[in-house]
């Protein structure tokens, strides 16, 4: 059992405990950490779902852990907005923490693009001194590099670090190194190149998913990918999943249940 998992494991179902936002932090030009007053014991890479009263509830991953727990939340709708115009004091509800978090392992390398380093930074920080790339489209979208100074940086315009994709960072590092497992959060189709390059290679790898979520306990089925529901049996799966998942890295479902290739999706939910 690691440290974050001796505190008390919060409200798991039923209504939203109403909690404070204790301190409210610009990580980039898009994405803010709000604090909270709650002490929430987790595994890195489970979620909690955030309400906020009449816009209804949204899953957001723990990117904070100790006296005040953290999410980090990127802008992008009416939900997150709403966030966004929220000061110290103000209140919201949360339920969890839900779904399947990372298992850690030693020897490991850690591979985070855009909003999906928020997941990762808890691992980060409980994992014994992992490789570290974070990667973004540019210099100013960059999550938590001066979080983890000692990470390779990538981004795509070449504004900061390596000058290109994460995926061609991995593996120009796995030409000179071995690692016991890869663990990767960040825009799919990185996800499942990042997922190609480890079986190549021989190596372990676990991912964490997004999907539209409405429930978080797994009974409304809205986050279903090909037998799996994201928010119970994930959000991390292993190799051994993502081997059998043949909708990863291709096509999602958007709210309204449409499937749509994972660009469309990704494109809605950024919108």
């Amino acid at each position: 059992m690691n440290e974050l998992e001796h505190v008390h494991m919060g409200n798991g179902h039923g209504l939203p405990e109403i909690v404070k936002i204790e301190k409210i932090v610009d990580e980039n030009r898009n994405a803010k950490t709000f604090f909270l007053d709650k002490r929430i014991g987790f595994k890195p890479g489970q979620f909690l779902m955030v309400w906020i009263p009449g816009l209804g509830e949204k899953p957001f991953s723990i990117s904070y852990a100790g006296a005040m727990t953290g999410i980090t939340v990127y802008l992008k709708g009416k939900f997150t907005r709403r966030l966004f115009e929220m000061n110290t004091g103000d209140r919201i509800g949360i339920r969890g923490p839900y779904g399947n978090g990372f298992t850690l392992k030693g020897n490991a390398c850690v591979v985070g693009g855009g909003a999906g380093i928020a997941p990762l930074a808890p691992l980060i920080e409980n994992l014994d001194d992992p490789y570290v790339i974070l990667g973004a489209k540019n210099a100013d979208e960059l999550l938590f590099d001066k979080r983890f100074p000692d990470a390779m940086i990538t981004t795509d315009d070449g504004s900061k670090g390596f000058s290109g994709f994460t995926t061609e960072l991995l593996k120009n590092i796995l030409k000179e190194r071995a690692f016991d497992v890869v663990y990767t959060c960040g825009p799919e189709i990185m996800m499942k190149k990042v997922f190609e390059i480890c079986e190549n290679a021989g190596i372990k790898c676990q991912a964490s998913l997004e999907r539209y979520m409405k429930c978080g306990i797994g009974v409304c089925g809205h986050c279903e990918i090909d037998g799996f529901r994201v928010c119970k049996d994930g959000p991390v799966f292993s190799s051994e999943q993502l081997r059998i998942m043949e909708s990863f890295g291709k096509t999602a479902k958007l709210k309204n249940g449409e499937k749509v290739s994972i660009e469309d999706y990704t494109r809605h939910r950024y919108e």
